[in-house]
């Protein structure tokens, strides 16, 4: 077995890459079961199928977890960060405006 067609059969399966970018596996790991095995022995399954079902079950997740979102209390916690936003904005403004008028030295307190 070579090099290039390790490399040849690591193309076609890139789910390999996805255990070696996790950390679970290193390149010279796979060459060496490679290298044994070869490319057409059982012991691919245990890394070339699982990967793709924990995909599909990753993707599964997600919509189920997307279906589960209430979309009015979205809504509603969208509305109150507008208000508390422009509330925000309206202080800066008027604050702004009261900076920019002189102030009396001496002020009387009226009773």
């Amino acid at each position: 077995m070579s090099k290039e067609s390790f490399k040849a059969f690591a193309r076609l399966h890139p789910e390999l890459a996805t255990y070696v970018l996790k950390g679970n596996a290193t390149w010279q790991q796979f060459f060496e079961i490679y290298e044994i095995y070869g490319e057409n022995n059982a012991v691919w399954n245990n890394y070339i199928n699982n990967s793709k079902l924990s995909e599909n079950n990753g993707f599964k997740d997600i919509l189920n977890t997307l279906k589960s979102i209430d979309m009015d209390s979205v809504q509603q916690g969208i509305n109150n960060l507008k208000k508390t936003v422009s509330l925000l904005q309206d202080l800066g403004s008027s604050n702004s405006a009261r900076l920019d008028e002189p102030q009396p030295l001496y002020k009387k307190f009226d009773d």
